[in-house]
Order: C-alpha cells, then structure tokens, then sequence
C-alpha cells in the first residue's frame, strides 16, 4: 500500500481535467487517469500515473476501474468526476436517447463513482469526491443549454447528496461550478478567446485547494466565473 494521497480522475484527456492532474501530480499525489482512449501525458512517469480505459456510458466501467486503482495502490483518498457530455438542444428538442446519454455521462457515472470507491474513500477518514457541476448547474441561461442545464443541477444535487451521505465518515464532496472555461467544449459555444474564459489550470488551482482542506472547512459549492455575473 503506498503512502502517497491517491485520486482518480475522469475525463483527464484534456482541459480541466488533464490540468487537475498536471496539478496534483506536482503536489505528490498518485493518479489513475480515466479516459476513453488512455495516453500517458509526457510530464508523467508510469510509477505514481496510471492509466484506466474508462468509458463514462458503460454502467460497468467504475467498478472496474476502483479495483483496478485498489489492485495498484491499495487506497483511494479522491475522485474527481469530471468527465462530461454537452448537447446544446432544448429540454423540448431533445430526444429520450439525448436525456438518458446526458443524465448517464453527467449525473449517473458519478454516482457509480463515489459509490465504487465508498468504502475506500471513508477508509483514509478524510475522502474526498468533486464533482464537475457547472454555472448551467445553478441557472438556466439560454434555451440551448436546457438539456445541460437539467443535467448539470442533477450533478450539483450529487454533490450534496454525497457530502450528507459521507459527513459522519470523514468524507467531504464539492461541486465545483465554473462558467465558461478555455475547453474544447466552451470553445464550441462562444465566440469568447481564451483569454476571456477561466483558465482550466486556475480550475486545477481550485480543485487542489478543496482536496487539502481539513474536514472542518467543508466547502459545499464552488463557483468561480469569468464574468460579472449576479444569477447564481
């Protein structure tokens, strides 16, 4: 069993989540990377970077992956759920085939998460589970972003959900809800540079921050935005 802080995260390929474990990787902790097509970033070495083939969709792939994570390193102290899917379709506009593929990516595959990972989690007496919310997860802003919007405030409830479930064991859970990020995914919805968004790695900043406050300085929700913004 290693000594070391373990976490996992999802959807660390690019953007948040790759930055987020650029960041944690500089602090000393162990990482299991989950992404649909496993690459090993250049700054890591196989010794405390894993990598897992984890697909968000498939109902199976968390349990999988904490005894895969378990099998190398013996602990899990976090989870970062970030993996996620953005349809731009109306609640009205979009099909039960769109809801269901959203609700499963963005809500469903992370409670599988912190769930497959519990009892290590409350194990270390200070687990901890952040998830990927959104601004979209505290309003709704345009019509096109309803179906995300409906996803994202189910992801923010999650993170409640979990921080009430796990407060007596130790465990402590975050949403962290920025607005637009530089991301593949922002740059597909505005017309803002990148200089005009959050940086991810400021996100990372953030997210590394939550990981190592003490249990008596819970943080329920995060939110950090690029604009003035008074709706959230």
């Amino acid at each position: 069993m290693t000594a070391e802080r373990v976490a996992l995260i999802s959807g660390a390929s690019r953007g948040i989540g790759l930055e987020t474990a650029r960041s944690l990787y500089g602090e000393g902790w162990c990482l299991s990377l989950g992404m649909r097509q496993p690459v090993l970033p250049d700054w890591a070495d196989h010794g405390r970077v894993k990598l897992f083939a984890y697909d968000a969709a498939d109902p199976q792939s968390e349990t999988a992956w904490v005894a895969d994570v378990l099998a190398s390193y013996g602990r899990i102290d976090a989870i970062i759920a970030n993996a996620g899917i953005m349809i731009p379709k109306t609640v009205i506009e979009a099909d039960e085939d769109e809801l269901e593929m959203t609700m499963a990516v963005n809500v469903k595959a992370p409670r599988r998460l912190a769930k497959a990972a519990w009892a290590p989690l409350c194990a270390s007496g200070r687990g901890r589970v952040i998830i990927l919310g959104s601004l979209s997860g505290k309003r709704v802003k345009s019509a096109g972003a309803g179906l995300y919007s409906l996803s994202k405030f189910a992801a923010v409830a999650l993170a409640h959900g979990i921080r009430h479930a796990g407060w007596d064991l130790g465990i402590r859970a975050t949403a962290v809800c920025p607005g637009f990020v530089a991301t593949d995914m922002a740059r597909g919805l505005t017309s803002r540079t990148d200089d005009q968004m959050t940086d991810p790695r400021d996100l990372a900043r953030v997210i590394a921050m939550l990981l190592d406050l003490p249990n008596e300085a819970s943080v329920a929700e995060f939110t950090i935005n690029c604009q003035l913004e008074e709706s959230y």
